[in-house]
């Protein structure tokens, strides 16, 4: 017996209203894409080269969309010459640095899967989420903060002290070996810009012919729930899950008729609203993502948004409520921004109300999880 279909978000219902496969298709003036994540940037890439795709303030870093995307390809190509291969799984470890975006697009060039890794995990909470989806590599700078992200390595893996990089056999994490570092050269592990060097013209072949293979249902990134209710749990996304949800971001806030939309993106990029909300978006329509610095800062957030003349700002409630509180608010100039997203709830009225009055946000505009102001 073929089920009803007695609910299909579309503009019409179809005509004979079955349910054979896992699409439903139905007749909407919004359809879905069908792209793979590479081919979201690279017609951002061929449509705005010179428009600055990313601006990392605290570490003085700007590209545009052709610099990316030739780091991009550079470090796909490297993934591929150190031995991973289309469905491995890396893990991305550590704040919001440029080498976190990097790795979100050119793992996904690559078809290799991305893990995204809470940079807060300490020793048993990496362990656990490395060992749960069985990451095959893992990227991390040395450390951040009070976090020692090699240090807390080593003591997982202390193979790593004599392996040669990609030749870790680790007792506790048996499928990881490779481990790469964003910021130094340490014991059995590759250096990201010795890395960024190691595609040869055979591997850089390889990349273009992997292209063809790839299809917007291959899973692409696993990002993991809070862990509030239990052990994290892995979630497992598609190309289609994250390229759809950052067209529906875009087209709700208006970024595809906006011109030169820059977002000021404090949240962290390990969460879905920062990865997919920030860098996603700017792949699919070519806005320009300005992270203020690689650990969540009120006052530096003010100051991105003064000096690089952001139009947007992402944030939770709390950064919000934080960021009115900052006692120089009355003398940095707000002026450029039109909108943003306060991702999460409750968000009190109260907040809303002052952000509108006070940071001169005039539009609010609410749905049920999330509110968007623009």
């Amino acid at each position: 017996m073929t089920p009803q279909v007695t609910a299909i978000h579309v503009d019409n219902p179809p005509s004979t209203p079955t349910l054979t496969t896992s699409y439903v298709h139905g007749i909407s003036s919004q359809p879905l894409f069908s792209s793979t994540v590479d081919q979201c940037l690279r017609a951002s890439v061929e449509r705005y080269p010179d428009r600055e795709a990313l601006v990392f303030v605290q570490d003085g870093i700007r590209k545009t969309f052709a610099q990316f995307y030739q780091d991009v390809e550079q470090t796909a190509a490297g993934l591929l010459a150190v031995g991973l291969k289309r469905g491995d799984r890396l893990g991305m470890w550590g704040p919001n640095i440029y080498e976190w975006v990097l790795m979100q697009f050119a793992t996904a060039k690559a078809g290799i899967i991305l893990v995204s890794v809470n940079p807060a995990y300490q020793l048993q909470e990496v362990e656990f989420a490395l060992r749960k989806v069985r990451c095959n590599a893992i990227v991390c700078p040395t450390q951040f903060k009070t976090q020692r992200y090699c240090d807390m390595l080593r003591q997982l893996c202390p193979e790593m002290e004599t392996a040669s990089p990609g030749g870790i056999k680790s007792s506790r994490l048996p499928d990881l070996h490779t481990v790469i570092v964003t910021d130094s050269q340490q014991p059995g592990t590759f250096l990201l810009k010795d890395l960024m060097q190691a595609g040869s013209s055979q591997h850089h072949q390889q990349l273009q012919d992997l292209q063809k293979k790839l299809v917007c249902d291959d899973p692409i990134n696993i990002q993991f729930t809070s862990g509030t209710t239990g052990k994290p749990k892995g979630a497992t996304l598609s190309h289609h899950n994250i390229v759809n949800n950052a067209y529906f971001i875009g087209m709700r806030t208006g970024f595809h008729w906006r011109k030169n939309t820059r977002v000021c993106l404090p949240v962290p990029l390990y969460h879905c609203f920062g990865s997919v909300g920030g860098g996603m978006v700017m792949a699919v329509h070519g806005t320009t993502v300005v992270f203020p610095s690689a650990g969540y800062d009120g006052h530096a957030n003010l100051v991105a948004i003064e000096k690089e003349k952001c139009t947007f700002v992402y944030g939770t409630p709390t950064m919000f409520i934080d960021m009115l509180s900052q006692p120089d608010l009355a003398q940095i100039d707000l002026s450029s921004v039109e909108g943003g997203i306060i991702a999460g709830s409750p968000c009190p009225p109260e907040v809303i109300r002052k952000v509108i009055n006070i940071m001169g946000i005039k539009e609010t505009v609410k749905n049920h999880k999330n509110i968007s102001f623009h």
